[in-house]
This record gives C-alpha cells, sequence and structure tokens, in this order.
C-alpha cells in the first residue's frame, strides 16, 4: 500500500531539509517505543524531531493499517455514507487521511489531538488535501472526560495503549456514544493489542453494539493464548523512509489488529482469514474465523469449483462468503 499522493508530497514537503541523522534517531526511538509498547509521554529528542520521525516512519504504516480496517468495514457495510468524522487521538491526521480515501464523502472532521507539535504539523499536512471542514482540538483523555458532539464515523487509533484500562474504558464509552453509524479501533498487532481489542469489544457489545468485523460473530473470540489474532498490511518505503529507518528493503509489513462496531447489524455472514493462506497444487488451506463462534481451518480442494478460484484469491484478512 502506498499513500495518496496528495499525503505522500505534502510529507516529503514537511521533511525537506530535516536531518537523516537526527530522524534516524528518532525514528529508533520511536520503533523501539512500539515494540516495547513504552508509552511516559516522553521521546527524550526534541520534540519536533520526534514529530518529523513519525511521518517519516510511522504515518504510512499507520495509514495503511488504518485503510485496511476501514476496507473491511466497507465491504460490509455498502450503504455506509459517513459526511462526519471525529478522530481521537488524531496524531497529525492519519485516519483522517485513511477515512477520506475511503469515504469521500467525509466534508466535516473534528480531530482531538493532545500534542500541539502533532495538532500544527496535521493542519499543515491537511492543507494539501482537497478542501473540508475541519477542526482540531486539545483533550488529555487521562485526565479530562470526553465531551462531544455525534458524528457519523469515529476512530480511535494506535491510541489505547498509551491509557490506563479506566481511561481505555472511559474513552471508548465516549467514542461509542458518539458514533452515529460506525466506530472502529486500531491497535498495534501484538498480543497485547489484541488483549485491548477483546476488551473493547466486551464493553461495546454489552453496550449494545454489532460487531462487524474482524470477528465473524459476536461470541466469546476462540483464539487462544498464546495465539493472538492480528492481521498484516505491506507499506511501500519512501526513500525518505528508508534513509530514516536505515533501510534497504523498499517495503515493510505492518502488523495491526482492528475492531469495527456499527449501530447497526451485517447485512450477511462472512467468515474471516485469520492466518496466510496456504496453497499448494489443487488446494488451499485457510484458517478462518466462523460465523458460528468457533475457528477452524478448511481445506478447500479443486473440486469445489468456484469456491476453490475464490479461496486462491484470498489474503490475510479477507472475508469470505458463507
Amino acid at each position: 500500500m502506498e499513500l495518496p499522493p496528495n499525503l505522500r508530497d505534502a510529507v516529503d514537503a514537511a521533511l525537506e531539509g530535516a536531518s537523516t541523522a537526527a530522524l534516524a534517531e528518532a525514528s529508533a526511538m520511536l520503533s523501539q517505543r512500539y515494540r516495547s509498547e513504552l508509552r511516559d509521554g516522553r521521546f527524550h529528542v526534541s520534540e519536533d524531531d520526534a514529530a518529523r520521525a513519525y511521518l517519516a516512519a510511522r504515518l504510512p504504516a499507520t495509514f495503511a493499517a488504518v485503510r485496511a480496517a476501514m476496507d473491511a468495514a466497507e465491504s460490509l457495510m455498502p450503504e455506509f455514507r459517513p459526511k462526519t468524522l471525529l478522530d481521537l487521538g488524531a496524531g497529525p491526521g492519519t485516519a483522517m487521511w485513511a477515512a477520506r480515501d475511503t469515504w469521500p464523502t467525509i466534508d466535516n472532521a473534528l480531530m482531538i489531538e493532545g500534542s500541539p507539535t502533532m495538532r500544527r504539523w496535521g493542519e499543515t499536512l491537511a492543507a494539501s488535501a482537497a478542501p473540508f471542514q475541519r477542526e482540531w482540538r486539545a483533550v488529555d483523555f487521562a485526565k479530562a472526560k470526553l465531551a462531544v458532539d455525534a458524528h457519523d464515523l469515529v476512530t480511535i487509533a494506535y491510541v489505547l495503549d498509551e491509557l490506563e484500562e479506566a481511561a481505555r474504558a472511559a474513552l471508548i464509552e465516549a467514542a461509542w456514544q458518539a458514533a452515529i453509524g460506525l466506530l472502529l479501533i486500531v491497535e498495534p498487532g501484538t498480543p497485547a493489542g489484541w488483549q485491548r481489542i477483546l476488551a473493547a469489544r466486551a464493553q461495546l457489545i454489552a453496550a449494545g453494539a454489532h460487531i462487524l468485523a474482524p470477528c465473524a460473530h459476536e461470541a466469546p473470540c476462540p483464539i487462544v493464548s498464546p495465539d493472538w489474532c492480528h492481521f498484516s498490511r505491506r507499506v511501500a518505503r519512501t526513500k525518505i523512509h528508508l534513509r530514516s529507518k536505515g533501510a534497504v528493503v523498499p517495503f515493510e509489513d505492518e502488523k495491526f489488529i482492528y475492531l469495527a462496531a456499527s449501530r447497526t447489524p451485517r447485512e450477511h455472514t462472512v467468515a474471516r482469514v485469520l492466518t496466510p493462506p496456504k496453497a499448494s497444487s489443487g488446494k488451499v488451506s485457510l484458517k478462518l474465523c466462523l460465523p458460528s463462534g468457533a475457528a477452524e481451518t478448511r481445506l478447500i480442494t479443486k473440486r469445489e469449483g468456484a469456491l476453490f478460484k475464490t479461496a486462491r484469491r484470498l489474503d490475510w484478512g479477507d472475508a469470505l462468503d458463507v
């Protein structure tokens, strides 16, 4: 996956003249903090260097994960045409770009972000987008209760791991109250990220939400630790991305987990491909999350005709009509 051209150009412009050494140092720090899920509010480098490192190293991967989650939700809600977006923990507006790329009908966005530096960079990037109404607002989710108007689409991307359990639950409650049509939560594809998604899933089901994706059902999750549910999206690296990470491979794989919750139930049932399919001559092996509430590995052979042809085209995270 690549960034939309206008976003890619805006990021390149924002990074023009940036010190490669400073970007590499800040990127390495950010990568280590994402892997260890350390969130103490400090970057240990200049705040502006950290923000630029995020644009270079993390924005493309975050965009790809959020965009993939939105694709999954959009395929199950073909009539959903959101006009308003509320992005909680917006950073530089990554989810806003993904949302407007998925649903061009969005023309009004409210981004909540505590960091003034991220808000400034977010507005700089947004100036390169097609015109739309937008507002940036500062709220500390760990200290303040969220009070906002309702929006068609509400997003929380890579935010829950920054909060203590009580603050996470309060944010999810407020987000669900604000979501008219769809609430989308995206977290790192780690065992801890999966556990946060499971907790959010249970809270939302108890509040009356309908889980659209990735789950094929609203029964208890059939995945058992040490296994965990997550997905992956390949991200094309730009030249500045390669430099900031000291990398030579022109892509990286972003692991993520997500949850799409709606006010209305899904229109039809689908199974979800939980791991990369294993294909060999005349057969495809798929690990599926099924509408029955079970997870099982199914072997689909050439004898099954149209189903086999469909299975051969499936990728990790795709839905399969059942």
